[in-house]
């Protein structure tokens, strides 16, 4: 997601540091930025009025925090894992100023828990982004329980300027958007796993039958069925419910490496 977010920023006209700790992720980063360019282009070209080479100018690749003790948002994107995330936090505190707004892009853990892990924890704050970002209105916008009002009010203006639509919700794992997703993801599995339909018939009946523009499992695919699989985890492990265990068809295509869109295959084939 963070490739959709800097093209996002990008075309509103912000200056962007893409960080990535992977020299790998970083080599393919502008063919992915083109890539999903030509993407958002293709289903709404008014979207990106700009050329891509316009886009790409103001997006710096970096592979350290040069930089960052210059920004005043970062906006955390990484894998749905909260040790990850513990230690890139602990790496933040020391090369951001004292007054920069810290926006969670997470699926699922706690922004009380990741902002205990800053020493203002009243500048951190959940910015859910939805897929596709640069199609997407809505932002989920996470209060933890140290949030401040002038974080959440900078949080508002920015997401304003993004011509977002914000809602804001208190801090509880999963939120609204992904306590209903990632169960509504599940169960379509546990459909297709006992047969009951295939994937593109489980989807059409959301596309056709409920007027949804993607069904959860093409939704699944696009987030990134590893993603799927964490947040599972992080809910089952916060609510101690059996609902949020795993559908095991996630569990088995997850370990033979049909991530989604990202690899190439999921619930279904990807060209390219």
């Amino acid at each position: 997601m963070g490739i959709d977010l800097a093209l996002d920023l990008a075309r509103q006209g912000y200056r962007v540091i893409l960080k990535d700790a992977s020299e790998a992720a970083l080599r393919t980063a502008e063919e992915r930025l083109r890539q999903r360019y030509r993407f958002v282009k293709m289903i709404r070209g008014e979207v990106f009025p700009e050329p891509v080479g316009t886009l790409l100018e103001r997006i710096a690749l970096a592979g350290d925090y040069t930089g960052f003790d210059r920004t005043n948002i970062v906006l955390e994107n990484i894998t749905e894992d909260y040790e990850m995330k513990r230690r890139l936090y602990g790496e933040l505190r020391d090369v951001c100023r004292a007054d920069t707004l810290f926006g969670v892009n997470t699926s699922c853990i706690s922004i009380t828990r990741i902002g205990s892990l800053m020493p203002r924890p009243e500048n951190v704050i959940g910015m859910h982004f939805l897929n596709p970002v640069p199609l997407k209105q809505l932002v989920e916008v996470v209060r933890g329980r140290c949030t401040s009002e002038d974080t959440l009010d900078r949080t508002r203006l920015f997401l304003t300027s993004l011509g977002k639509k914000c809602v804001v919700v208190n801090d509880m794992p999963g939120f609204v958007t992904n306590r209903v997703l990632m169960l509504t993801i599940n169960e379509c599995a546990w459909l297709v796993r006992d047969g009951v339909a295939s994937a593109a018939d489980v989807d059409t009946i959301f596309t056709a039958g409920f007027s949804h523009k993607m069904g959860p499992l093409a939704t699944a695919d696009l987030i990134g069925l590893d993603t799927i699989l964490n947040s599972l985890a992080v809910l089952h492990e916060s609510y101690r419910q059996a609902k949020y265990l795993p559908c095991p068809l996630l569990s088995e295509m997850v370990g033979g490496g049909l991530l989604g869109r990202k690899s190439g295959e999921g619930f279904f084939k990807y060209a390219g």
